[in-house]
């Protein structure tokens, strides 16, 4: 929400896309800018009319940020089929589909910018979200793999590693002591961070400002990674 309010006051137009009728009432509260087009990001069918409505309206894509995600905290023995598979479909199936359905319009601009918002869970992990650090530890793998399969065509791909970030979905780890203290623990900061953080980590990576550096880090007070310079590593193959 603060990513799409921040972009759209910096003179970009908006996409919000979401399952559910929350994606349109947030696209309503940022203006003219915005618009809602209704999609299941799990769903190759889905994504396709996603990305051809967005063309459609706009003309072209030039920024896309993976920033839909699902927790289900329970325990491994008591996670069911169905709750992972929710979870990998939305956290790491929907970047990949997004991003697939997305490239050819990148391809031919010679161009693009993709920001994967994944979390530090993917880095160390916490109990009982074995699920949910599994898909983004796969976001974070992904980006370091594309990161150097898209740098010849001119085409980013960052990855921003949110520690806790006062939101609906970190309401779990604020409201377990021990989670919480192993979250501050983690951060010199010893804060949780604010929408905006991400917000404006997305901004840079999404800027011409960034050149053709590739990068992981987190968002909520320390760099957890060197960065990543995708023609470095080129030349490493």
């Amino acid at each position: 929400m603060r990513i799409a309010h921040l972009f759209v006051k910096e003179g970009t137009k908006v996409v919000f896309s979401d399952i559910s009728k929350f994606g349109k009432d947030a696209a309503d509260t940022v203006g003219k800018n915005a618009i809602f087009i209704e999609c299941d990001i799990s769903n190759t069918e889905s994504v396709k009319n996603l990305v051809t409505k967005t063309v459609q309206a706009f003309g072209t894509i030039d920024i896309l940020i993976n920033n839909a995600g699902i927790l289900h905290q329970k325990p491994i023995s008591e996670t069911s089929d169905e709750d992972w598979n929710a979870v990998i479909d939305t956290n790491l199936k929907g970047p990949f589909l997004l991003t697939r359905e997305v490239l050819p319009t990148f391809e031919k601009k010679g161009k693009g910018k993709i920001v994967n918002i994944a979390s530090i869970a993917g880095i160390i992990g916490y109990e009982n979200l074995s699920a949910y650090c599994a898909s983004k530890g796969g976001i974070i793998a992904m980006t370091r793999s594309l990161a150097i399969e898209f740098a010849p065509k001119k085409i980013n791909v960052n990855c921003i590693c949110p520690g806790a970030i006062k939101t609906g979905m970190t309401k779990v780890i604020e409201d377990n002591e021990t989670m919480l203290k192993q979250t501050l623990m983690s951060i010199p900061a010893a804060r949780t961070g604010d929408p905006i953080d991400v917000a404006n980590a997305a901004l840079y990576l999404a800027s011409d400002e960034l050149g053709l550096r590739n990068r992981c880090f987190d968002s909520c007070g320390w760099r957890m990674e060197c960065a990543l310079n995708a023609r470095i590593e080129l030349a490493k193959l």
